[in-house]
């Protein structure tokens, strides 16, 4: 069995297809966390390369690249990369921001936990509904539609077609704000029954001066808070699933922009 010949050429059209590949899933929000080791992100990378490569192949450049141009079309592929899953990782940072805002709201200020997928110290609710968030990611198959993404990539955006200059930087922009307004109407039935109860209790200190409102304060706060979060579960994972599905109309978007 004679070995297949390995040419310059594809050489490098694996690699772009690497980079590509490989900058998608180190910003998908399963992959990209602390708590995988970057060797097997690595070796997730270059498996998911192998199977694709052979899709795209007609979709990459057949001729041979110097080592300035490789390099250069190899950070293009990365930048394009990086902006797909950045779309996706809008959604988390709504949910966690959300998280953060209500943790702060209802007393758990110093309450903080590690987040082993950021590396850093985040508000527990914040961690609750950045897992929550993943645990609807893959229960939605989410991931799944990130691999149809890149295999359509080539097709739509052959490597080295990368442009910026067009709406493509105003359309992420636009999505940000989606996602802090998403993130604001997360946390509004809340923070309006936490504004309410704090009222009620500034009322209730004002009648009765000998009550000790600070103290009750935290309890009441806390359980309210509790009692709303688990009476719109649902609400919130509607609106994340729905965020989820509108991920292949922004990746299409997206695409044809740049």
């Amino acid at each position: 069995m004679e070995l297949p010949e390995f040419t310059l050429p594809m050489v490098q059209g694996f690699l772009i297809c690497l980079a590509r590949v490989g900058s998608m899933i180190g910003v998908i929000p399963v992959f990209s966390g602390g708590q995988i080791p970057p060797q097997m992100r690595i070796g997730i990378a270059v498996l998911f390369s192998l199977l694709i490569y052979p899709v795209v192949a007609d979709f990459l450049p057949q001729q041979s690249f110097s080592i300035f141009d490789i390099v250069l079309l190899l950070a293009k592929e990365t930048i394009l990369g990086l902006l797909v899953g950045f779309l996706a990782q809008l959604v988390f940072m709504a949910a966690e921001f959300s998280g953060s805002l209500i943790g702060y709201q209802m007393g758990f200020a110093a309450a903080n936990v590690f987040d082993p997928t950021n590396q850093r110290q985040i508000a527990l609710i914040s961690q609750f509904q950045g897992v929550l968030a993943i645990l609807l990611f893959l229960a939605l198959d989410v991931h799944h539609l990130f691999l149809r993404a890149i295999a359509a990539s080539f097709e739509m955006l052959p490597p080295g077609t990368l442009n910026l200059s067009g709406g493509a930087v105003p359309m992420i922009m636009d999505v940000a704000n989606h996602s802090l307004i998403l993130s604001l109407q997360l946390v509004t039935p809340i923070l309006a029954l936490l504004i309410l109860s704090n009222l009620t209790l500034g009322i209730m200190a004002r009648v009765f001066p000998q009550l000790n409102v600070f103290l009750l304060s935290f309890p009441l706060n806390i359980g309210v808070s509790f009692i709303v979060m688990g009476l719109t579960l649902g609400i919130f994972a509607t609106m994340l699933s729905k965020e989820f599905s509108l991920l292949a109309d922004r990746f299409l978007q997206l695409f044809n922009l740049l």
